[in-house]
């Protein structure tokens, strides 16, 4: 090795041991804060049209009413994940070329775009292009942000830092179905609707616009992170990178112990194409085909009791606003799993997280569908279910960012999740529309299921729970 090569590799692992040491204050604001917001966005969209897409399809397409809206759904959700793929696949890997913070940023317009052309939509093609793009944001601010806030936070913590922004992500959601039920629907007494609701004539057009407010908001906040201290080590900007550094322990209120530069592992030989050594190197693509099929039966449960709970509920004799507000009740078990995951899922190994929440899920499914007919119990097995179809999603999100190198850890990310969520698109069109022909028990563990094989999938994952990411994906 030559000379000048020996001080780039001890540069390299000097300012990479500094990154560990950094305490919890000094790269919240970034990873919690900023990216936070990002995904708070992205969740709002996701979720914003769940209850106002009654109101929009009766304004943009002839002959759509409450009782057949369902029939015009399926188009805008399979563009919206065919966007979330494109965004995973096309837009995340380029993070690894260009750096995370002008990706993520760009990435995080295509929701203010996306929420845009929705809002000014006067038909459902424009509507659901609308869609499409809003997606593209969805997948690429997930993979992208992820992969940032596993890169900054210390080894120690990584799973906590993306649990606490997931915690941003449930209230998005949360205020995305809360805008819905306020602007789009009359006020009623609970549990037949919520008691201040204004029913505007156009608020599904409002709750749009919130959307590009908020994601310009959010492109202008992540424009001044600092850039990743890993990725700019990787592309040999080891200056840029101790500067970063610098800042970032400035903001630490007590010394930091000394870093150890030898507890680095050397820089490895690589392929100059992110697919191509994913695919090439064994260890990666054992990985990543593993990941795959997780994702990928994990989201069938998702996105089968995202968009089915309500017609079980239905079926239970709940009447409709009932089963919606049961369901929206649901998304409480979504907050408070994100406030659980915030404190404790540095708990247990990554791989650990899945059984709890199979366990949960059919747990809450068994109660819905025994005991459902009463609402008290009804609520529980929601709250149960909701927590559980959640809990397992952000440690999942530090493994599958764990589980790849620096120089392609987002190509990885984007790879695994955005093939992954095609499950999800399984459950919607073909695991979803089996549930009302079925009764609540079987339905439910149908869909519950799912979960339960990625929970054995995950068991042969790698333990990556408290271990330095050069060692653990070099």
């Amino acid at each position: 090795m030559s000379s000048s090569a020996q001080v780039s590799t001890r540069d390299r692992a000097a300012v990479l041991a500094r990154l560990d040491r950094l305490p919890r204050r000094t790269v919240s604001y970034a990873a919690t804060g900023i990216v936070g917001l990002a995904m708070f966005v992205i969740f709002y969209c996701n979720f914003d049209i769940n209850v106002s897409f009654l109101q929009t399809c009766g304004q943009i397409v002839d002959g759509c009413a409450p009782v057949n809206a369902q029939s015009w759904l399926p188009l805008p959700v399979c563009a919206y994940l065919a966007g979330y793929v494109l965004g995973c696949l096309v837009v995340a890997p380029l993070s690894d070329r260009l750096g995370r913070r002008p990706v993520l940023a760009a990435s995080v317009g295509f929701a203010a775009l996306g929420s845009l052309i929705a809002a000014v939509a006067g038909d459902y093609a424009t509507f659901t292009t609308g869609r499409a793009v809003t997606g593209i944001a969805m997948g690429a601010v997930l993979a992208v942000g992820n992969t940032y806030i596993g890169e900054l936070a210390p080894h120690g913590a990584r799973a906590r830092y993306t649990a606490t922004t997931f915690v941003l992500c449930t209230l998005g959601a949360m205020v995305g179905i809360g805008l819905g039920l306020m602007l789009t629907t009359q006020a009623a007494p609970f549990p037949e609707g919520m008691p201040v609701a204004f029913g505007l004539a156009n608020g599904w057009r409002w709750i749009h616009w919130v959307a590009v407010f908020l994601g310009a908001l959010a492109v202008a906040a992540t424009l001044r992170l600092p850039e990743s201290p890993r990725w700019l080590v990787e592309h040999g900007r080891i200056g840029d990178a101790d500067a970063v550094m610098t800042r970032l322990e400035a903001r630490a209120k007590a010394p930091l112990p000394e870093p150890d530069p030898s507890t680095v592992p050397p820089p490895v030989e690589h392929a100059r194409h992110a697919y191509r050594e994913l695919f090439v190197d064994p260890r990666y693509r054992r990985r990543a085909l593993l990941l795959i099929a997780m994702w990928f039966t994990g989201y069938a449960t998702v996105f089968s009791y995202s968009t089915g709970s309500t017609v079980v509920l239905t079926s239970l004799h709940f009447t409709p606003p009932v089963a919606g507000m049961i369901s929206a009740a649901g998304g409480v078990g979504f907050f408070v799993q994100g406030l659980f995951s915030a404190r404790y899922s540095e708990v247990l190994e990554r791989r650990y997280w899945l059984p709890v929440g199979a366990a949960m899920t059919v747990l809450g499914a068994v109660i819905i569908a025994l005991l459902g007919t009463d609402i008290g119990w009804a609520l529980a097995g929601s709250f149960l279910v909701f927590f559980g179809f959640n809990v397992w999603v952000p440690p999942t999100f530090a493994l599958s960012a764990e589980s790849f190198p620096t120089r392609i850890r987002s190509a990885g990310f984007g790879l695994v999740d955005g093939i992954g969520v095609l499950g999800g698109a399984t459950g919607v069109l073909v695991v979803a529309p089996l549930v009302p022909l079925l009764a609540p028990l079987p339905a439910l563990l149908l869909v519950s299921s799912f979960l339960v094989v990625a929970a054995v999938l995950a068991q042969f994952t790698p333990r990556t729970r408290n271990r330095a990411l050069e060692e653990l994906s070099p």
